[in-house]
């Protein structure tokens, strides 16, 4: 059980096994993701963190739903950006067949509900509108609960200072370099998520995880594969994991010491990392 009044990192430190990340909840045939069943889905199989994805339509209203995938779930012909939120509100998403379903892309304070006191959130997209983002977070009394993320750029930098600096906040990294040193003490920085193409990337060695831990700072790493062209963990993936064994992609992932994994196949790796306990 999470409590949400310790930190992050002391409620990881409860357990030996990853905190594993719901890809946009856990959704398929059926039950398109991002929305609320997709969700609740994901905390019936024991996620730790569901990611959610933010859109907003063209009269202000914030959905959760992932920008520029208009063209596979809503086939509109028209982007969230470019339609009212009653529009939003009111069209079908499609499931994997492309067939209309009875789902509905929620808002993002309907998703914040339904969160609440539940699970942790990561808030993806959210450094296109810090600003905007940051008051919906405040307004659903989430605060505790919700990680966001940006590109170390000074720019984004200074906004989350200005509107965020009390959320829980992982930089994008590439590369070993000061910057969480640069945000402690101006953010709340818990950590990084890391992304690489190679195991031999300091990001993914065990020297600068394990540097990384001794500051009590967290290191997020993704499984997942949106797009196979641009893998975030050097082939460590769910594809690897479900083809030839656990240990070739979610394992190595632990071995190296990583705190949070990203997946979208959340009970085949729960069901590893169970086995790996038992």
């Amino acid at each position: 059980m999470i409590d949400f009044n310790k930190s992050i990192f002391e409620n990881k430190q409860k357990q030996i096994t990853p905190f594993l990340a719901a890809h946009r909840g856990v959704n398929g045939a059926n039950i398109p993701c991002n929305t609320l069943l997709a969700y609740k889905i994901a905390i019936d199989q024991g996620a730790d963190i569901i990611e959610i994805d933010v859109a907003k339509s063209k009269d202000g209203e914030y959905f959760a739903f992932h920008p520029g995938m208009e063209f596979a779930y809503l086939k509109t012909g028209k982007t969230v950006a470019e339609m009212s939120a009653e529009d939003v509100a009111s069209t079908p998403i499609l499931n994997n067949d492309e067939a209309k379903t009875h789902y509905r892309i929620p808002t993002l304070a309907e998703t914040f509900a339904f969160l609440k006191d539940k699970v942790y959130i990561n808030v993806d997209k959210f450094q296109t509108d810090i600003k905007g983002i940051t008051e919906q977070i405040r307004n659903a009394h989430v605060e505790k609960q919700v990680i966001v993320k940006s590109d170390p750029i000074e720019e984004k930098i200074r906004e989350i200072e200005k509107y965020a600096p009390d959320l829980m906040f992982m930089p994008f990294v590439k590369h070993v370099d000061r910057i969480t040193d640069r945000l402690r003490g101006s953010v709340n920085c818990i950590g990084v998520e890391a992304l690489f193409d190679s195991e031999s990337d300091e990001v993914a060695g065990r020297r600068y995880i394990d540097a990384m831990h001794d500051n009590e700072l967290l290191v997020w790493g993704n499984s997942i594969v949106y797009d196979e062209n641009a893998v975030l963990s050097a082939g460590m993936t769910d594809d690897i994991s479900l083809e030839r064994g656990g240990e070739y992609g979610w394992g190595k992932l632990l071995g190296l010491g990583f705190d949070i994994i990203q997946t979208d196949w959340l009970l085949a790796a729960k069901q590893y990392f169970n086995l790996l306990l038992s």
